[in-house]
């Protein structure tokens, strides 16, 4: 049932100031107006709350119990549009993401670190997925927008491509293809490779691009990190094939080379639901990632 708040508001202004045509000029409404504000008011609870004489303006036993009440209510939609107010004009509030977890090993922490510096209140939860639960996620309104490396095919999503990230191979120092400025995906024939397991969007471009290049996988460890596949790759037990983001700040002891002919990439992209709004602080995070997760 929709309650009249004009009326309440009404009511509180007469109550205070102890006259209809005070409480008129504070609303900026006519004396007329006024009195149907009370009027409905009174109709809506069935009660009557003001005695109105020609001399006097008194509350009724009733509307001085109502009295406490009403101020509780106005107080609280005060609060509420006030809070509305802040959130937008300072992009406060919690928010849930879904990202894959190689951009949480990469380039993403960074942005975080940037956002949580401009907004210190606010509270971040990141769903770790694979590109398909990402998409899952945001279609299910558990996340409000996701970072994935999959086309998500469905209309009622926007997608936005970020950036292409390009394969490259990581080894060790004394590994011998670290010295070549680039690798061509033939000459991994014949070395023993570190691969990703499960879903993994990655290793389905990989496999698919070492079939064409006639490359039997010779594949010494399964993993299913990307931590993992560099931490066995300076151990100098095989070549990671990853994406360029995953390590910024390469470790010392390895050595990232790019995979040429051809160069496979994968799109990074940004996905919400379509014609959605985002609330105030998601959408001050949707902005910070849009322009900083670029090109390396």
């Amino acid at each position: 049932m929709k309650h009249p708040i004009d009326g309440i508001e009404a009511f509180i202004q007469i109550a205070e100031l102890g006259s209809f045509n005070k409480a008129a000029e504070k609303l900026h409404v006519t004396q007329t107006g006024l009195t149907r504000r009370i009027q409905r008011l009174e109709a809506h609870v069935g009660l009557k709350l003001i005695d109105r004489t020609t001399r006097t303006v008194a509350l009724t036993s009733i509307g001085r119990e109502f009295m406490p009440e009403a101020q509780r209510m106005v107080d609280a939609v005060d609060r509420s549009f006030e809070r509305l107010k802040t959130m937008s004009r300072f992009s406060t509030g919690d928010i849930t993401i879904a990202s894959v977890p190689s951009l949480m090993y990469g380039r993403l922490p960074r942005i975080l670190r940037s956002y949580a510096t401009r907004h210190p209140s606010n509270r971040v939860e990141i769903l770790d997925r694979t590109s398909t639960l990402v998409i899952e996620a945001v279609r299910r309104r558990q996340a409000e927008f996701g970072l994935h490396v999959q086309p998500p095919n469905q209309p009622d999503l926007h997608n936005e491509v970020l950036v292409r990230d390009p394969f490259v191979v990581y080894c060790r120092n004394d590994h011998p293809l670290a010295g070549r400025p680039a690798i061509a995906w033939a000459d991994l024939a014949g070395h023993d490779l570190i691969t990703l397991g499960g879903s993994s969007g990655n290793r389905l471009l990989m496999e698919a691009q070492l079939s064409r290049s006639g490359i039997e996988v010779k594949t010494r460890f399964v993993v299913e990190y990307f931590s993992s596949a560099i931490g066995l790759a300076s151990e100098g037990l095989g070549i990671a094939i990853l994406v360029a983001s995953l390590v910024e700040n390469l470790r010392p002891d390895l050595a990232q080379i790019p995979l040429v002919d051809p160069i496979v990439d994968r799109p990074v992209s940004l996905i919400r639901r379509r014609g959605e709004t985002l609330t105030p602080a998601a959408q001050a995070l949707y902005n910070l990632i849009v322009r900083d997760l670029g090109p390396l």
